[in-house]
């Protein structure tokens, strides 16, 4: 049975028909139609399909999108300004933290979120907010570089 409801995804209201058991990132990909937010190991393993809800990183991949209903939802495409790339991003492309991208998206959301909280945090501090994702082309060590490049351009 499909609910009519309404997801709230990075400022904009998208009506949405949805199953019971349907997935955060279901139907972000495809009833929204945004495909930054991917889908991995669809077991909160690999996060590379973090989300913030509420300001909250959130693996989207367990997350029923009917729990979503009432908040804001943010996801990789809503942390830039249109075009221009947030200080994250461009960081990001500047210290050469992405390789196949695919664990991209997520990383960005979760460091996101960690300087939301914390504007200076420590590389430790940058590693641990990390951890929920999995990146399979690096050591980490240039995207954590990247998170403390943003942080220090926004202090």
């Amino acid at each position: 049975m499909k609910h009519a409801a309404t997801l709230t995804v990075n400022g904009m209201a998208y009506p949405v028909e949805l199953e019971g058991d349907t997935t955060l990132v279901r139907a972000i990909r495809d009833d929204i139609g945004l495909t930054g937010t991917k889908e991995g190991c669809d077991d909160c393993e690999c996060g590379a399909c973090m989300v913030m809800i509420d300001g909250r990183p959130v693996n989207s991949c367990t997350y029923l999108a009917l729990q979503a209903i009432g908040s804001e939802i943010t996801t990789v495409e809503g942390l830039a300004d249109g075009e221009t790339l947030s200080n994250l991003q461009s960081a990001f492309l500047d210290q050469g933290g992405v390789q196949c991208g695919f664990c991209t998206p997520g990383m960005l959301v979760s460091a996101h979120a960690l300087l939301r909280e914390n504007a200076d945090p420590t590389e430790e501090e940058v590693r641990l907010a990390l951890g929920g994702n999995l990146c399979r082309c690096t050591g980490y060590t240039k995207i954590a570089s990247a998170v403390m490049k943003a942080a220090k351009a926004s202090v």
